[in-house]
């Protein structure tokens, strides 16, 4: 009888860890997608607005500092810096790819966390740190802080 009961736990045990890893794994899934549709795509490689606006929360900002002070740049103001650089002229798309890495995922119910590593041209540009939420309709990037990698400085050869 105690060995049934002992199977039964665990199997239960088995059950209900498989169903929140299934769980978080699913959620994990969406918040990629979403990053990689509104984010990676949308503010960098596609230069889509629309995108951005179905993936970032209306009051979104990238939070950073000048060494004293925190500065917010606001979602309404990128979007307008994203359409104005697609719409130029000059703007060339082939120059404009951005490669990612997904080097941290962490969910907790609604909330979740997401390190994100960017790289242009094959160097290491940003390392992103993107808080979001999870709303009725879905997962939405609501802050970001960042780091700007310093990018090698050319070397000059005189002959």
């Amino acid at each position: 009888m105690k060995t049934k009961a002992t199977i039964l736990t665990i199997f239960t045990a088995v059950i209900i860890f498989g169903t929140a890893s299934f769980k978080i794994h699913f959620e994990e899934e969406a918040i990629k997608e979403t990053i990689l549709t509104g984010y990676v795509h949308g503010a960098f490689n596609e230069l889509d607005p629309d995108a951005m606006g179905k993936t970032f929360h209306e009051e979104f900002a990238i939070f950073s500092t000048d060494g004293q002070n925190l500065r917010r740049y606001p979602i309404a103001v990128w979007r307008e810096n994203v359409t104005n650089q697609k719409n130029d002229p000059n703007f060339d798309p082939a120059n404009n790819v951005w490669e990612h890495k997904f080097s941290e995922v962490d969910v907790s119910g609604n909330s979740a966390m997401v390190k994100l590593e960017l790289y242009n041209e094959g160097e290491h540009v940003y390392t992103d740190y993107l808080s979001l939420l999870k709303f009725d309709d879905g997962w939405k990037i609501v802050a970001k802080v960042y780091y700007r990698h310093e990018l090698p400085k050319p070397v000059r050869v005189d002959n």
